[in-house]
């Protein structure tokens, strides 16, 4: 299953610096979007405010029918902050893996994949049989019972983005998800990934992987200060950029 993603007018300040500043964006669902752009430049907070961990200052995020973290309030024309209750359950369509794992290190890798199944409400049984599942999925199938400090980098990652999945989510939300990693295990993270990109879900991948982002994306938007310099297709944006700022952000990379 997939989601749209809508979004409408997003701001996001920290004190004077806007670091979303006025963004529209349109996501298909099951498409695969990549967030290039320099330091700064407000990839990641964009990120964070599609399920709400950044509430905008301005601006709406709908995924499919569904505004995230408010509610439009009748005959006002404003929306209103829900509450956590409601925002959490929200959440629990939307997974999100981070750059550095947030895994727990007293847990073994199957209890942190299947830690938000249980807390749900799913029978520890039935949540093991998915987490196991789940953990075969990214090729750790035989790491079930290691902790977190017994697990390489790549391989911690891989038990983050099955934890992002455990919920079977409409949308995976991914920052940065290779740059915590030894060059020599970039490749592993980024094989689940491409496999996760053709399965359906909605994916949005903040990287600096460029090469990467032209084989999976179908779309790939284009940051700097907050703005949305350039979007398109990988052949438009990362092939032959319209920009210059485009273009001079991909040269230092190439």
């Amino acid at each position: 299953m997939s989601a749209t993603i809508s979004i409408r007018g997003a701001v996001k300040a920290f004190g004077d610096n806007r670091v979303v500043d006025g963004i529209d964006l349109d996501l298909a669902a099951g498409s695969v979007t990549a967030i290039l752009g320099p330091s700064g430049s407000g990839k990641s907070t964009l990120l964070r405010a599609i399920n709400h961990l950044e509430p905008p200052d301005r601006g709406v995020v709908t995924i499919g029918d569904e505004t995230i973290g408010v509610r439009l309030v009748p005959g006002s024309g404003r929306y209103k902050e829900l509450p956590e209750r409601a925002i959490l359950r929200q959440r629990a369509r939307i997974g999100f893996v981070f750059q550095h794992f947030n895994l727990f290190p007293h847990l073994t890798a199957l209890e942190n994949v299947i830690e938000g199944l249980v807390a749900s409400g799913v029978r520890v049984a039935s949540a093991r049989v998915r987490g196991i599942a789940l953990l075969e999925q990214v090729g750790l199938g035989d790491r079930a019972d290691a902790r977190p400090r017994q697990l390489s980098g790549g391989q911690q990652q891989r038990v983050a983005i099955a934890r992002a999945l455990a919920l079977e989510p409409e949308v995976l939300l991914l920052d940065e998800p290779t740059s915590a990693l030894d060059p020599e295990l970039v490749g592993e993270v980024l094989g689940v990934i491409r496999s996760l990109a053709a399965s359906g879900t909605t994916l949005v991948i903040v990287t600096h992987e460029v090469a990467f982002a032209r084989e999976v994306a179908d779309h790939v938007v284009f940051l700097d200060h907050g703005r949305i310099v350039e979007q398109g297709p990988p052949s438009q944006v990362i092939d032959a950029p319209r920009h210059d700022r485009t273009r001079a952000f991909l040269s230092r990379l190439r």
